[in-house]
């Protein structure tokens, strides 16, 4: 073989020799990020299922995803590192381009339950058990959450599946994040005509003799002689007197079976004292045209 033809020849196999180490080194790094993610992801999911006591095989499919884009990226840099294979590097490269951008396109909506559900994992506005109440209609225990839907089991039993971009846009009451006792309002009315202080009196009573009602006062509180339901006079209606009770329980369910019961008890009570519970009145007046 001549010098030249051999000098040729070992400078394309030198040329696939470092073709072969290079790609080996980029697959090797694809393996190990792919792993260390893998490894970080499950380590994080994992706690944040724990605390939001749900199912941590849920979120599997978003490590495999990363992993799969991962390998891509790493099967188009070899393509594109070998100059004999760019041409195809480039075409699939663009090619993934496309194909996501119609995915991504095409499942949109879908795609932003999944990030507002990781959104959920991560800022833990709410957790499975919570009493929650989201915007002004749905109200009710947080059962289960989905990186695509949240699930709320209301005061009628009924399952009520929420998509997380709807609760990411929406205000939410947690009762039950911190600290579940409740303030309770027990509001009523009497007329004019009642005796005030007796309604006081008998409000404060019943509200702080109901199994349900807690005492939520401060040792300074209770120094000062603080009542344990504080009542106060709300302001004067067209045809009634408003008053407001403030009852503490432990929470809001409780406070809620505390709240209708009080109403029916105040009424007996109301009506064996003479205290009055009034209804708007009009006054009509007809004129009769002279002819």
């Amino acid at each position: 073989m001549p010098f030249s033809d051999f000098a040729e020849f070992a400078d394309a196999n030198r040329h696939i020799l470092q073709y072969i180490i290079a790609a080996v080194i980029i697959a090797t790094l694809a393996v190990l990020l792919s792993r260390i993610l893998q490894k970080l992801m499950k380590v994080y999911f994992e706690r944040s299922s724990h605390i939001l006591k749900v199912d941590p095989t849920r979120y599997k499919f978003l490590r495999n995803a990363v992993s799969f884009v991962v390998f891509m990226l790493a099967i188009t840099l070899i393509f594109y590192t070998i100059p004999e294979l760019r041409t195809i590097g480039i075409t699939l490269f663009a090619g993934a381009g496309i194909f996501a951008a119609i995915i991504g396109f095409a499942s949109q909506e879908a795609f932003s339950n999944i990030v507002s559900g990781i959104f959920i994992v991560i800022f833990k506005p709410f957790r499975v058990g919570d009493n929650i109440k989201i915007g002004e209609l749905h109200h009710g225990t947080v059962l289960d959450i989905t990186l695509r839907h949240t699930i709320i089991n209301n005061f009628e039993n009924r399952r009520i599946i929420i998509p997380n971009t709807v609760i990411s846009g929406q205000t939410i009451i947690n009762s039950t994040i911190d600290d579940e006792k409740v303030c309770t309002f027990i509001e009523l009315g009497i007329s004019y005509e009642s005796n005030l202080d007796k309604a006081i009196e008998i409000l404060r009573e019943e509200t702080a003799n109901h199994p349900n009602c807690i005492d939520n006062r401060s040792d300074e509180e209770i120094n000062k002689g603080t009542p344990k339901v504080v009542v106060r006079v709300l302001g004067f209606g067209e045809s009634a007197v408003n008053l407001r009770a403030y009852a503490w329980a432990n929470n809001s369910g409780e406070g809620f079976a505390m709240k209708c019961d009080l109403f029916e008890i105040l009424k007996k009570r109301f009506s064996e004292n003479g205290i009055e519970i009034p209804y708007p009145h009009r006054t009509v007046i007809l004129k009769n045209n002279a002819n």
